[in-house]
């Protein structure tokens, strides 16, 4: 890293003396649903922004849907109300459902139980008081400014088993209360639990982490538009109705309703040729662009419309989202473990279990998966429910639901069931704390006990293709090297699309190396739009660094059908894409639609810093930053940039600020020390890289700069232990035993020397430095 000595007759050549910054920002959470990516910061050659910054956002999107003006979209909606009385007994059993109550007015009868008389409630070290006073709702709470109101609630979000309310504020937001009331329980609690969130925090209910606008009002409304004008940081939020109504599951009406009027009363002899009826997977889609945790792409779906064409989608990945076999862990909904799951390769959509219009399962009981597993419906395998279960008829456990689609409870009261279907297996949480339902249950019984239990029941039957991914997986998230190779096998055999995006996604910290690099450029080719766009991804750090596969595979996606994965190739390709090519203008259609959130700006940040454009760069992290004061990975984007225009003490200081909020966290303190080399201060830099390796022994870059750093201030024996440290957890980079082996010439260690030298041309055989220094030390 950093300068390269030219090596002579007199001595060996230098190690790098002057570190280059070695980092990656990590997207946050975008509106509702986190897409986690690594982002490795890469000063490229100046390509401006076309036709240039100023006019980011005037430059045109693609065509529709997204390019439909405001009122072209709204007027496309006719309203449920419309639908009632032709589609009667569909109505009615929408109209109750909590799709239908969603978001809503207040209703006096209904509201005021839970407001009056007026109640105090306790939670965390605060107390809140609500009330029904001078014919409004209101609540008293720590608000903007640590005042505590009192706020005027403006409507209610959705139903049981809680309430949440929003309090307008200027520039057309809506801010949702982290409080909330249990209608059924007539009280009132925090879904934060005792989190003590603060004002000033993104996530506090006063934050943009609870903007309405931005993060809920998609999803609990039908036919909205957020129109967020970033030029004045104002919201002009349309949308057609409160709730989730029938167009939001079928599509605008508006034209159907007026073909129909039209009619005869009779039903007519000719088909109604407003009509799009939707596939069992256009519908599946449609649900899941609210029962995703995703990031939007247009802020333009709508159903018949591909997932994949306005939404990039979370799916398990080195984070703790989900667990390694599947399961959620976060507040991750129900898509992507659908979409994990045999029911969904073998053909099971949402309206096989759930009545459409009511959302309500066809039943409770066991009668719902008997449909298909008693006849059985082929691919689904015959099981007879009473010899199966092995608990008693009636008792917990005897549900199917029980055991293979457990509960998580999210927001304090609300139990949620995982739509992954997975296999109860307790070995993989001895061996990996992965939790399994049975112990789930039976929380007085031991791991062992669980065990014991299944395989009596079920022995050999255990040992099943489900538990050796979910192996792989663990050992790949805990940065086990072997894992590589079965990965790549799953990434090319695993029948579940998902699955084989999850092998992709989880290569990268090895994709540097030829054979899984290949792997992953093979899956840019999968049938599945989910694998090629994390294939996309996961070549992301290699793009435009030299290899030309990997740089074509990337070019031929820019062209790929589905916008996500466009999207991606465009992001990995950003420092000299054409932002007035489809897949550019995609790329600034996404930024502008997230531009309201902190981690929008980050992304435009990093845009613009790989563009050349560090100035207006640290513009939009500052900005960032200004909107999440207590966001780690945005003050370290922001210091990136400062170094990069020649302001090392800005870049310290918003670091230090970095290791204060995440003090745990190993790569800030590493980042530290590289910006204090950078103003001079090498005996601190020494002090923190060694904290960041001692807070994470696995971090081998740290481990190699700390052996420059014992380099540059004269330690020759310290700096080769970590150097050989660095090795021993990092045994295929080639900079490594290069940096070893000058500090071994230096010594007059030359057999050592260049046994470490051949070690690095082993691994990159076109290393220049390397053979110019097995050059001087043959010779002397």
């Amino acid at each position: 890293m950093g300068r390269k000595p030219k090596p002579t007759r007199r001595r060996p050549p230098e190690p790098p003396g002057r570190w280059r910054w070695w980092v990656g920002l990590g997207a946050l959470a975008l509106s509702g649903a986190a897409v986690f990516w690594l982002i490795e910061s890469r000063k490229g050659p100046a390509v401006p922004l076309a036709p240039g910054p100023e006019a980011l956002h005037q430059i045109a999107a693609p065509a529709a849907p997204t390019a439909v003006a405001p009122e072209q979209f709204l007027a496309r909606y006719a309203g449920s109300a419309s639908c009632r009385d032709c589609h009667k007994e569909a109505y009615e059993r929408w109209e109750g459902s909590h799709h239908a109550r969603a978001e809503r007015g207040f209703d006096l009868a209904e509201d005021l139980p839970v407001f009056y008389p007026p109640r105090q409630f306790q939670h965390g070290t605060q107390t809140s008081e609500v009330r029904y006073a001078r014919q409004r709702f209101e609540l008293r709470t720590l608000g903007w400014e640590g005042e505590r109101g009192p706020y005027v609630l403006e409507r209610v979000i959705g139903e049981a088993p809680l309430r949440q309310y929003l309090v307008a504020r200027p520039g057309g937001r809506y801010q949702v209360t982290e409080v909330a009331a249990d209608p059924r329980q007539r009280d009132w609690f925090n879904i934060f639990g005792d989190e003590d969130r603060r004002p000033g925090e993104w996530g506090h209910w006063t934050g943009r982490g609870m903007t309405w606008n931005s993060m809920c009002a998609v999803c609990h409304n039908t036919g909205l538009l957020k129109n967020y004008q970033a030029a004045t940081d104002v919201y002009d939020t349309r949308w057609v109705e409160a709730g989730v109504g029938c167009e939001a599951c079928h599509g605008p009406m508006a034209d159907h309703v007026t073909w129909q009027r039209q009619q005869p009363q009779q039903p007519p002899l000719i088909k109604d040729p407003t009509l799009r009826p939707l596939t069992k997977d256009q519908m599946l889609d449609a649900c899941g662009m609210c029962h995703a945790r995703r990031s939007e792409l247009t802020g333009r779906f709508q159903p018949g419309d591909s997932f994949f064409d306005h939404h990039g989608l979370v799916i398990p990945d080195e984070t703790d989202l989900y667990y390694p076999d599947g399961q959620v862990r976060d507040e991750d909904y129900e898509y992507a473990s659908f979409l994990s799951s045999r029911m969904f390769l073998a053909g099971v959509r949402c309206g096989d279990c759930h009545e459409p219009h009511s959302s309500k399962p066809f039943t409770l009981d066991n009668g719902l998966c008997l449909r298909c597993h008693s006849a059985p419906v082929p691919p689904a395998p015959k099981i007879d429910a009473a010899q199966h279960s092995f608990h008693k008829p009636g008792t917990s456990g005897d549900l199917c639901m029980d055991c293979h689609m457990p509960q998580t409870v999210y927001m304090q009261r609300h139990w949620r069931h995982d739509h992954g279907f997975t296999i109860p297996d307790p070995l993989l949480t001895r061996q990996h704390a992965i939790p399994n339902a049975c112990n789930r249950c039976h929380k007085d019984k031991s791991v062992d006990w669980a065990i014991e239990a299944v395989e009596k029941w079920y022995g050999p039957r255990m040992e099943r293709a489900t538990r050796t991914r979910a192996q792989w997986l663990a050992r790949a998230r805990a940065g086990d090297r072997t894992a590589a190779a079965p990965l790549a096998r799953l990434a090319a055999e695993e029948p579940i699309p998902l699955w084989r995006a999850v092998s992709v996604g989880l290569l990268k910290p090895w994709v540097s190396e030829e054979l899984v690099r290949r792997a992953v450029l093979d899956r840019t080719r999968d049938e599945a739009p989910l694998v090629r766009a994390v294939a996309a991804r996961t070549l992301e750090p290699y793009a435009g660094t030299g290899h030309a596969a990997t740089d074509q595979a990337l070019r031929g996606l820019l062209e790929d059908p589905v916008r996500w994965v466009r999207f991606e190739a465009a992001w990995a390709l950003r420092a000299t894409l054409d932002t007035n090519s489809v897949p550019g203008r995609d790329l600034l259609t996404y930024l502008d639609h997230n531009s309201d959130q902190p981690s929008g700006l980050l992304q435009r940040g990093v845009l613009e810093f790989d563009r050349g454009q560090t100035e207006t760069a640290i513009g939009s992290f500052r900005r960032a930053v200004s909107w999440d004061g207590r966001s780690a990975p945005l003050r370290q984007a922001l210091a990136v940039a400062l170094s990069a225009s020649g302001r090392g003490a800005e870049a310290v200081q918003e670091l230090e600020v970095a290791c204060q909020l995440a003090p745990r966290e190993a790569g800030y303190r590493f980042r530290l020390g590289l910006a204090l080399n950078e103003v001079g201060q090498l005996p601190r830099a020494l002090r923190l890289l060694a904290e960041a390796v001692q807070l994470d022994p696995q971090f081998a870059q740290a481990w190699y700069n700390l052996g420059l750093a014992h380099s540059a201030s004269g330690d020759a024996e310290s700096a080769l232990e970590a150097l050989v440290r660095a090795e021993s957890v990092d045994s295929h980079s080639p900079q490594i035993p290069y940096a070893r082996a000058t500090v071994l010439a230096r010594l007059g260690r030359d057999v050592e020397a260049r046994q470490a030298v051949r070690r690095t041309l082993e691994l990159d055989p076109r290393h220049a430095e390397a053979r110019q220094l097995l050059e001087w030390l043959q010779r002397r």
